[in-house]
């Protein structure tokens, strides 16, 4: 690899919860997704996602805190919806907050790293 096609590596930023809970990149994308469309299904299918497993990470994550994350709303004329809580938009901004420290604070270890990878 030569020096000008080194790229930057990807800060990959989970949380792991014993013994099987964890919030990372891809659960957080989608609660964004939810939120931009009002559907669980739609924010899977964003992702290449089924409804089955989309609906699958968010029951994960509405057991994992005391407060969920996503609320379903049922029915009516339009279907039903999903929104995101005050909670879920907290916890987008909060683990945002966190990669970008995390990666400030590693920034200059990473560029030691990179500059000294193999050509």
């Amino acid at each position: 690899m030569s020096a000008s096609a080194k790229t930057e590596p990807k800060l990959i930023f989970r949380l792991q919860f014993e013994p099987e809970g964890r919030i990372g990149r891809g659960k957080i994308q989608l609660l964004a997704h939810i939120r931009e469309t009002g559907s669980i299904s739609a924010g899977g299918r964003a992702m290449d996602m089924s409804y089955r497993r989309a609906w699958l990470l968010v029951d994960e994550m509405n057991r994992l805190f005391r407060t969920p994350v996503v609320e379903s709303q049922r029915g009516g004329k339009q279907g039903g919806g999903a929104v995101v809580t005050p909670f879920g938009e907290a916890l987008i901004a909060r683990y945002h907050a966190m990669e970008d420290k995390a990666r400030a604070a590693l920034a200059e270890d990473i560029g030691w790293i990179v500059g000294n990878l193999a050509d």
